[in-house]
């Protein structure tokens, strides 16, 4: 199979959370522990970070990666989802897979795969860490991609796990009380294995102090812990609370890291790692900004920072994807703004007719679209110089326009 055909035959061939929702998500660990078996457990032959958390684990996972660059290490990167191509889930220095690892890797284990009724997600998981074993990278960050407790990535045995802050998504798998989705994030944390947490939030701090002293783990909590001041090149006001999650992370490496190492990395994250989507400018005159940030707590952070942006007038364009608590999320958004919704182009997209109905009821008044990129040009005809136009509401919404 070519490339391309190989990207076709894992999409459709296996379920992807990312596209099917709750039907693809798969609760349990043997499928990924007999791949890593058969694979000759390669998630053995490479230190690695574990991090997760509801948002900024991206953006945290990326710093780290840039960071420990910075200071002469072969740094694999797993993250997930990906916004152009497949290969950005699995990095090494920056350096995306190749596709003839991808091709291979498939065509190699192809018939294992459709005997065991993997998940793409497995699938994937056990391609990235595959490739660092072969690669011999020094250190892997690995990004949770659902939860914890039952994420495919939950195999490894880290050096240090960093969880940035809960907040309510997934609340159809993972819970609906904070203390109960911190339960599922916590499951990542290791026996004697430190814990960093980005974030103190009194609803999930007794969750994570009986976990953390159940597996006898070293519980850090990096905003009484750090104090230092850093700049980074990620954009964002919500960057200040993921880059102490960082540092108290970097501290319980015993990696050898300069201050000057850590200070070059955060300002080379993009440059270093190709981090996109992330308060992410895309032009000037009207000034365009896309973000990922995709439910309560994140996109509160980010309709603040715009609220603060300089402009005659403001333009949202929005696309959702189903089961996101719209009534949670809506009334974030300012009424006096002009509004382009659309649907991603997946089958978890959500209906825009559905979002312009809802999106009315808390006095969102604006123009539908059949794609989003529609919507975005539409808003780009509309808008003058000086205006300010907004674009997000999920991942596969950025995706579109990046």
């Amino acid at each position: 199979m070519t490339y391309q055909e190989t990207l076709d035959w894992m999409f459709a061939q296996l379920p992807m959370y990312q596209q099917k929702g709750k039907q693809a998500y798969n609760a349990k660990l043997d499928g990924i522990r007999n791949l890593a078996n058969y694979l000759g457990n390669p998630e053995n032959k490479f230190k690695s970070i574990h991090v997760g958390g509801t948002n900024g684990k991206g953006s945290s996972s990326h710093m780290l990666a840039s960071i420990l660059q910075e200071a002469g290490y072969k740094v694999g990167l797993y993250t997930s989802p990906h916004l152009k191509d497949f290969r950005e889930r699995i990095r090494i220095n920056g350096e995306c897979v190749a596709e003839s690892f991808v091709v291979e890797f498939i065509a190699n284990n192809q018939s294992y795969f459709e005997n065991h009724q993997l998940s793409f997600f497995e699938m994937t998981v056990g391609m990235a860490f595959d490739y660092f074993a072969k690669q011999k990278v020094e250190i892997a960050v690995v990004e949770v991609g659902l939860g914890g407790r039952l994420d495919s990535t939950n195999i490894i045995t880290p050096e240090v796990s960093l969880i940035t802050n809960i907040g309510f998504d997934h609340v159809d798998m993972l819970g609906d009380t904070l203390a109960k989705i911190a339960f599922e994030k916590a499951g990542i944390i290791k026996e004697s294995t430190p814990v960093v947490i980005s974030e103190y939030q009194f609803e999930t701090a007794e969750t994570f102090k009986n976990i953390a002293e159940l597996k006898n783990a070293k519980l850090v909590y990096a905003e009484k812990e750090i104090d230092e001041v850093f700049e980074t090149s990620l954009l964002g006001a919500y960057q200040e609370k993921n880059i102490k999650g960082v540092l108290a992370t970097v501290r319980q490496l015993s990696f050898n890291v300069t201050h000057e190492q850590i200070r070059s990395g955060l300002l080379k994250v993009v440059q270093n790692t190709g981090l996109m989507g992330r308060w992410q400018q895309l032009q000037d005159n009207p000034k365009v900004i896309c973000d990922t940030a995709h439910n309560k707590e994140g996109l509160s952070i980010v309709v603040n920072q715009v609220k603060k942006q300089k402009f005659k007038k403001l333009f949202f364009v929005l696309g959702f994807v189903k089961g996101k608590d719209l009534n949670a999320i809506l009334p974030i958004f300012p009424k006096d703004a002009e509004y382009y919704f659309a649907s991603p182009q997946i089958s978890r997209g959500l209906e825009v007719k559905e979002l312009v109905d809802k999106a009315k009821e808390f006095g969102l008044i604006g123009k539908s679209f059949n794609t989003v990129d529609a919507a975005y040009r539409a808003a780009l005809a509309d808008a003058e110089p000086e205006d300010f136009i907004y674009l997000g509401g999920s991942t596969f919404t950025v995706s579109e326009v990046i």
